[in-house]
């Protein structure tokens, strides 16, 4: 792990992990920003914590190193002298307008001097209340930013931060570095930026990806099978464009990716099937957990080398997911578990508290979500080890245990 990155398997022992706690993010959500910053509801930040202290408790009860978003950022930062520069970047990416009201903002974000708690403070938003607004005294860029600050919020807080999983994505000993769906979330690939640009122990890291690119992709679309061969959803939140990109810097860029197969899986553009990760998550060598309306008949990419550099050979594969996922990982067969047990209403209200989102552990070792507990005991029939996560407060962020983590090492199989 020259670079502290090593992940070529979903199912691997996790020996790293990146975090982010929920923060003071969640205090900024009100009713009528929820559709535009991407919740259904507003979790109550105290309990929300309390659990994802224990998801993390019980990683690393495993013997996983727990790394957090913030303090990765933060030390980032430091070790360059970047702060400033990220400042810049921030406020550019923050919608904020107005010379006047940005140089307030700016002052106000200078002035917290420990890296960490600044980093906590960009994720958490900035309300009016806040900071010293200036007056217009005849200028008429204050004017403007006296009109730009009629609302409680100066800048959006980024709620969806603890879904670690979407940002950036690690394949292999390099980083999917993601241009996302929504602009709220898009913000959110700053930190791995700089992560992977400044951080002493990721900095050279190779980007298979790029904020800057021109098509989105997340990070909840990319599945590990193995070391050779990756999954990716074609879906809501990532374009087929941005696959093919991703697939000519894997065979030919110069860092060495070890990738020389993708599937892509077309699946509905939809809110239950958001991600690939919310149709379907290995949970052993040849287990997967998945949702009940992903069975049947599917529409399969498998994309491999063309016969001339930067040509992709792209043969349409249309099977079940079984047959293609047993294909994929060399198995005779796998076996798919249905989320709810197959009961469609029980399916449905699992579903959608992330009954199919488990993260492995290792091979047979997941991490669930306590409320899904028609999903959960059939894993439990199945012989799967279940690390339990409370989740009353966690899940009304519509992600589960992998949506909330992302891997940085695994261990070989």
């Amino acid at each position: 792990m020259a670079n502290g990155l090593y992940v070529h398997s979903e199912i691997g022992p996790l020996q790293k992990v990146c975090l982010h706690r929920p923060g003071e993010e969640l205090l900024n959500l009100t009713p009528d920003d929820l559709e535009r910053l991407l919740f259904d509801d507003i979790p109550f930040l105290e309990v929300a914590q309390a659990e994802h202290d224990k998801f993390a408790e019980l990683l690393r009860g495993e013997g996983v190193e727990v790394l957090y978003l913030e303090k990765l950022v933060a030390e980032a930062l430091d070790a360059a002298g970047t702060r400033e520069e990220f400042t810049n970047q921030w406020l550019d990416e923050s919608g904020l307008r107005g010379h006047s009201t940005r140089a307030a903002v700016k002052e106000f974000m200078d002035s917290i001097e420990d890296t960490q708690a600044f980093v906590e403070k960009c994720i958490a938003g900035i309300r009016k209340n806040e900071i010293d607004l200036p007056h217009s005294n005849g200028s008429l860029s204050a004017i403007v930013d006296d009109q730009d600050a009629v609302t409680d919020l100066l800048i959006d807080p980024m709620p969806n931060t603890y879904f670690t999983r979407d940002p950036f994505a690690i394949v292999g000993k390099g980083v999917n570095l993601n241009h996302m769906y929504s602009v709220t979330r898009n913000r959110e690939t700053i930190f791995g930026k700089y992560i992977f640009r400044d951080h002493p122990e990721y900095n050279d890291a190779p980007l298979w990806y790029r904020r800057d690119s021109a098509y989105h992709t997340e990070g909840g679309d990319v599945l590990n099978l193995n070391a050779h061969t990756l999954a990716i959803g074609i879906s809501q939140r990532t374009q087929a464009s941005a696959i093919d990109t991703l697939a000519r810097n894997m065979f030919w860029g110069d860092k060495g990716s070890e990738i020389d197969t993708i599937y892509a899986f077309n699946i509905p553009a939809s809110r239950a099937f958001m991600h690939l990760d919310t149709v379907f998550t290995q949970i052993d060598v040849d287990k997967f957990t998945i949702h009940p309306g992903i069975m049947g008949t599917l529409q399969v990419f498998k994309i491999t080398k063309g016969a001339t550099d930067g040509e992709l050979s792209i043969e349409e594969m249309n099977d079940t997911l079984e047959h293609i996922l047993a294909k994929a990982l060399g198995l005779d067969a796998v076996k798919l578990i249905k989320c709810g047990a197959g009961d469609p209403v029980a399916a449905a209200r699992e579903q959608w508290n992330d009954g199919s989102n488990t993260l492995c552990v290792a091979p047979g070792k997941i991490c669930v979500y306590q409320r899904n507990t028609v999903t959960n005991d059939v894993l439990y029939k199945e012989g799967l080890d279940l690390l339990v996560v409370p989740s009353a407060e966690l899940s009304r962020g519509r992600g589960g245990p992998r949506c909330m983590s992302m891997p940085f090492a695994r261990a070989d199989i």
